[in-house]
C-alpha cells in the first residue's frame, strides 16, 4: 500500500470484495454468504445471496473471525491444531466463533493483517475460491 487507508477506500474495498465473492459464487451457480472483518475481528461487511442457507451467515462470520483472530486461513488452523495437546486443541475449539471449516482467509498487505473474509454455503473448494476472489478485490481497491 502506498498510502494510509482511508474510510472511503476501505468502504470501496469491502464492496469490491463482496462483489468479487458473489461473482465467483454465481459462476458456480451456488448462493453463499460472505463476511468481511477488520484485523480486530469486527464486521465491516456482510452479504447473503438469495437462496443461501440461513446457517451460512453465521459460518461465514465465524470463518472470517477465526482467520483474523489466528492470522491464518481456517484450513491451516485445522492442520496446526492437530499438532497441539488435546486439551489445548479442545479449549481453542470450544470458543463459539472458532471454526476450522474451509473458506476463511486473512487479508494481508505484506506482513500487515488488514482483516479477513469468510464464505459459507458451497463446497469447501467453492468457499475458498470465493474468499480468495474477495481478498484479491479488497487488496486491489486498497492500493
Amino acid at each position: 500500500m502506498s498510502a494510509a487507508p482511508t474510510s472511503s477506500n476501505r468502504a470501496r474495498a469491502v464492496l469490491d470484495g463482496l462483489a468479487a465473492a458473489v461473482a465467483h459464487a454465481e459462476s458456480a451457480g451456488t448462493p453463499v454468504a460472505i463476511t468481511l472483518v477488520d484485523a480486530g475481528g469486527r464486521m465491516i461487511g456482510q452479504l447473503a445471496m438469495p437462496g443461501a442457507f440461513l446457517a451460512s451467515n453465521d459460518y461465514a462470520e465465524w470463518k472470517a473471525w477465526t482467520a483474523a483472530s489466528f492470522a491464518m486461513p481456517t484450513l491451516e488452523l485445522s492442520a496446526a491444531l492437530k499438532s497441539l495437546d488435546g486439551e489445548v486443541r479442545d479449549g481453542l475449539l470450544s470458543h463459539d466463533k472458532v471454526t476450522t471449516l474451509p473458506g476463511g482467509l486473512p487479508i494481508r498487505s505484506g506482513e500487515t493483517l488488514l482483516g479477513a473474509v469468510g464464505v459459507s454455503g458451497g463446497t469447501g473448494e467453492l468457499d475458498e475460491g470465493c474468499a480468495a476472489a474477495a481478498c484479491e478485490a479488497f487488496l486491489a481497491a486498497m492500493s
